[in-house]
């Protein structure tokens, strides 16, 4: 148990995607497979495994293929009470009218510890970058170009006057969260809260209109790792987050079965709130993880009135510790 207990790798944060852009809601670009790019979930969880590095990558389908969603991340774990990370996640529609891209830094301070044998952690972190979005009006269509008993006039004028169809902002986003770290324990808890955009960019697109700022994303979660034996782990978890008006709710369970010293194969499902389901499965060989998840619609909204299953398919690589600090490690499941 102790050997397959430390080679644990997690692929920690971000949920579901739908893009919705208004003046009072826009809602950032994510995930399902959220625990494939933990610092757009909370930064505080950089580096929340048994390693010395891990990089990821993940790949979004929507909407029929008619919306993209990729993301890229690094992290690297030290011994200085301190972990860093990098994540890039791209947007953009098919037809190449919109396009959205951040990039950040992350720094994370893992030095508050208590507990007899200091193995619960209180992590604080910080991150800096930027964040792009860019439209091409010549791409795009309007209600107005649309004319009764004829169609769709491309030549046809569509009333709308965009002052700056692309900007690039300074953002920032910080995040607090607890875990318990304590080896061989049979239930350990975690959880955080978020924040994003907290310098709120502004959206200068339209021009004769008040300029909007991005909201503020706040981001709740909570779950347990349950070691239910020497080769089953169950890990039930719940997220919330809130941006402007929008929010979403989910929940759900994943169980990691331990094939062998290995080997481990995984598998569970989640639920959005009034949105979907997303069953996935995934598999670990020597500290390479693939997963597949399948976000099937529940929602009464879809987009232009078309199902919003989703596609995702993630990748990723944690390189194992050259040497036995005798520093707990907290080896984060896939919330």
């Amino acid at each position: 148990m102790k050997k397959n207990f430390k080679r644990r790798i997690c692929a920690v944060t971000l949920l579901a995607a739908v893009l919705c852009m208004g003046v009072q809601a826009q809602v950032d670009p994510h995930f399902s497979q959220y625990y494939i790019q933990p610092m757009t979930m909370n930064p505080a969880f950089t580096g929340a495994f048994d390693g010395d590095y891990r990089v990821s990558a993940i790949w979004r389908s929507q909407y029929g293929n008619t919306l993209n969603t990729k993301g890229i991340s690094a992290e690297k774990t030290t011994n200085i009470n301190a972990n860093f990370g990098f994540n890039l996640v791209n947007q953009g529609s098919a037809d190449g009218a919109y396009n959205f891209t951040n990039g950040y830094l992350t720094f994370a301070y893992t030095g508050v510890r208590f507990g007899e044998n200091a193995d619960h952690y209180l992590v604080m972190a910080m991150q800096l970058g930027f964040i792009s979005r860019k439209f091409d009006i010549t791409k795009m269509t309007f209600g107005s170009q649309w004319v009764s008993g004829v169609g769709f006039d491309p030549t046809a004028n569509s009333n709308e006057t965009f002052l700056k169809p692309q900007v690039t902002s300074f953002d920032a986003g910080a995040g607090i969260a607890y875990y318990d770290a304590t080896p061989n324990k049979t239930a350990s808890f975690f959880g955080g809260v978020a924040a994003y955009h907290i310098t709120q960019p502004v959206n200068p697109y339209l021009s004769g209109q008040e300029q909007s700022q991005l909201a503020i994303r706040y981001s709740v979660q909570a779950g347990v790792r349950i070691n239910a034996s020497d080769q089953l782990t169950i890990v039930p978890t719940v997220i919330y987050m809130k941006q402007g008006d929008a929010q979403e709710r989910m929940g759900g369970v994943y169980f990691q079965v331990y094939a062998n010293e290995n080997t481990d194969v995984m598998f569970g499902a989640y639920y959005r709130v009034a949105d979907a389901a997303t069953p996935f499965v995934g598999f670990y060989y020597k500290g390479l993880t693939m997963g597949l998840s399948y976000d099937v619609d529940a929602s009464a909204k879809s987009a232009a009135g078309s199902k919003g299953n989703s596609l995702e398919i993630s990748i990723s690589y944690v390189g194992k510790r050259k040497t036995n600090t005798g520093v707990p490690r907290f080896w984060c499941p896939r919330f």
